[in-house]
């Protein structure tokens, strides 16, 4: 698999499907969650819809740079900012959800694509909202999915969910698999797969298991703050997807996300949770293919892929 320097301190692992003349789609992931939870096969079917589907790892996660040298405990974390000590939370985490969009960004540059569609997935949604704010010229459309807004008064976590998440899994990866069903907590409660979600954590510990990065994942997503002023100014045409069954982000961020968003799109899925359930691919496909159709093909700049 193919990696890139998007910038002087950072390299992102990524993978490309479908045509490279095709209309390009950047699809962005989420907290803790390499390029593979956008599922291969999710991939080859929006790129047989006629788009060049690029999937990549988010700094600290997968294949790409790690930022060992900045430690953060997720627990001395969640207490410090707990405890209203904000410089503290600050001096703790090395960067923002903004470096992580010009993370995206520079892949896009790196691969000689001047604009993309983009899509995010929960932190993902976050991330690419970010790349739409601080560089709407280089993004033709926006998807956010299962996301929210930064404010703390939408898109919540249920208790049970929150517990999941912030429960570290077993090292080894036995237990690390066997503790993958613990996110049917916020998977469709009519589609969840426990089998789906331990085949995803064995490729994922195989591929690279590296928990020290979701500490400092989790702070760019905290201490980023609230997008919804900047919101209301974006003019990206926007789609805003969100499963009724999520209790990891409350379906009240998407909705928020398209209350903010001038002229956007809310798509709104029964049977859906925390997940992408491959029963529910066609309807996401659809919805994609169509908001990207909204806009007009890619300008590249002369440049040169990378091998």
């Amino acid at each position: 698999m193919p990696d890139v320097a998007v910038s002087a301190d950072v390299s992102l692992a990524y993978e490309c499907f479908g045509d490279p003349e095709d209309p390009p789609v950047l699809l962005v992931m989420g907290f803790g969650a390499q390029l593979l939870a956008w599922h291969e096969d999710f991939c080859r079917a929006l790129a047989d819809r006629g788009r060049y589907v690029i999937r990549y790892d988010n700094r600290d996660c997968g294949l790409s740079t790690k930022f060992d040298a900045h430690p953060v405990d997720m627990g001395e974390f969640i207490a410090t900012v707990s405890s209203g000590d904000l410089p503290g939370a600050l001096a703790m985490v090395p960067y923002r959800l903004r470096d992580m969009a010009d993370d995206g960004l520079g892949l896009l540059t790196a691969l000689g694509i001047e604009r993309a569609h983009v899509v995010g997935t929960s932190m993902g949604g976050m991330i690419a909202q970010t790349m739409a704010i601080t560089s709407p010229e280089r993004v033709l459309t926006l998807t956010s999915m299962m996301s929210s807004t930064g404010e703390s008064e939408y898109g919540g976590s249920s208790p049970e969910a929150q517990e999941v998440l912030f429960t570290p899994k077993p090292p080894d990866r036995e237990g690390y698999v066997r503790a993958a069903e613990r996110e049917l907590v916020w998977a469709s409660r009519r589609y969840g797969d426990a089998a789906a979600l331990r085949e995803l954590a064995a490729a994922s510990h195989d591929r690279s298991y590296h928990p020290a990065g979701i500490g400092r994942q989790l702070g760019a997503m905290v201490l980023s703050g609230s997008r919804a002023e900047a919101l209301r100014e974006l003019r990206v045409p926007t789609l805003v997807i969100h499963g009724l069954d999520d209790t990891l982000i409350d379906p009240s961020g998407g909705r928020r996300t398209a209350e903010l968003v001038p002229g956007s799109e809310l798509l709104l899925i029964p049977d859906m949770g925390h997940d992408r359930p491959r029963e529910l691919w066609p309807v996401l496909v659809e919805a994609l293919v169509s908001h990207t159709g909204r806009a007009g093909p890619r300008s590249r700049r002369p440049a040169t892929r990378p091998a």
